[in-house]
């Protein structure tokens, strides 16, 4: 797919910039102030997203290598991804693993066969192992806190991120108590508006937000993140997206192009760019030089070398897939979502080349973001 035939609703949402060329100004003030006054930055990211801007979008992506090289080096960290269940109790539109999708295949890993995964991982290098899967209640609060506690027993020199949706501040500090170090929530948009157009009605911004600010006052390392090109994203919505992001500091930022999945409301929706994910990346790693940020399956998924661009653009994670390969493609969240090739953890040697030739380097360590960002 290309950027030309997939802008979607995000592209059409930008006006022609009030502001003069050049934007180098504008791109080295956002890398020394962190950021930039609120009609700056939509001039700055209107310019970007124009087919025109290709000079002023290298020099970004050069000032966040910087960036992220001053902090981080040249180092590409590595999590190895467990996806331990697709079943969901929540139906949002965008999601393949959405509760009313009857399509799905679905399957669930038990205690014994997530160890297994993480024993491969530990075998292979491996130092973080994030548990990912839908808001499934068959594992209670304490299943979940009795395997982060096994998974810590067994590998102590290794770090635990969650990744399984909504619960309690209870249920937070169960597992952070537990062991856990991390928690990847991504908040999706900003917008209130917009989040409905995203979600069913059951489901809220505001729960969602305060799920983010109870994990940061817990103490984890807290991720957040948004899609890029979602139906209905506009300027303006980044612009949110960006404000909140600044707001909660989170440890970690994941974002992706939106990807369509067959079997969701949003099947005939155009994709997001490439070019738009990569500015976004390259701007949030300015405005937050100390944060981890993925380059993330979605990119490979729209181009093969999606993930080398990533990095390129700022990025400085990565995870490869851990998951049995029996039930890989089950978990697929949206269409043709990669989990083999250089995206399993069983090809780390090849991931290692292609990040080389870019210069970078594997780095098996836990890779915790640094601890004045905490």
């Amino acid at each position: 797919m290309t950027d030309e035939k997939n802008q979607g609703t995000l592209w059409a949402s930008a006006k022609t910039s009030e502001l003069s060329p050049p934007y180098h100004p504008l791109i080295r003030e956002l890398a020394a102030e962190k950021n930039l006054p609120e009609d700056s930055m939509k001039s700055l990211l209107t310019h970007l997203f124009s087919p025109e801007a290709e000079k002023d979008r290298q020099f970004l992506y050069e000032n966040a290598r910087k960036t992220a090289n001053e902090t981080f080096g040249n180092k590409v960290y590595l999590r190895g991804l467990i996806e331990f269940t697709n079943y969901c109790r929540n139906d949002c539109y965008y999601c393949g693993i959405r509760a009313g999708n009857k399509k799905a295949s679905r399957y669930r890993l038990t205690r014994e066969e997530i160890l297994e995964c993480c024993h491969e991982g530990h075998d292979l290098g491996l130092h973080t192992f994030v548990l990912q899967g839908g808001e499934d209640m068959a594992y209670s609060p304490q299943d979940v806190a009795d395997l982060v506690s096994s998974i810590k027993a067994t590998f102590p020199d290794c770090a635990v991120t969650l990744s399984i949706g909504e619960r309690s501040h209870e249920d937070y500090l169960l597992w952070y108590e537990a062991g856990a170090d991390r928690y990847l929530l991504r908040h999706e948009t900003a917008d209130e508006a917009h989040y409905h157009r995203l979600h069913p009605k059951n489901l809220s911004l505001k729960h969602r937000m305060d799920c983010l600010y109870d994990l940061k006052s817990i103490g984890y390392q807290t991720g957040a993140g948004f899609m890029v090109g979602s139906p209905g994203q506009t300027i303006d919505t980044l612009l949110e997206d960006l404000a909140f992001l600044k707001k909660l500091k989170p440890e970690m930022i994941g974002i992706g192009p939106f990807i369509p999945h067959k079997d969701t409301p949003f099947a005939r929706e155009a994709a997001g760019s490439m070019t738009q994910t990569l500015v976004l990346l390259s701007i949030l790693r300015l405005m937050h030089p100390k944060a981890l940020l993925p380059s993330t399956t979605a990119l490979s998924t729209i181009a093969e070398n999606g993930r080398e661009l990533g990095i390129l653009a700022g990025g400085n994670v990565v995870m490869p897939n851990l998951s049995p390969g029996s039930v890989r493609k089950k978990y697929m969240l949206y269409n043709n979502k990669r989990s083999d090739g250089s995206e399993a953890a069983q090809h780390i040697d090849e991931l290692a080349r292609r990040f080389e030739a870019i210069g970078y380097t594997i780095d098996f360590g836990r890779g915790d973001a640094p601890s004045h960002t905490l």
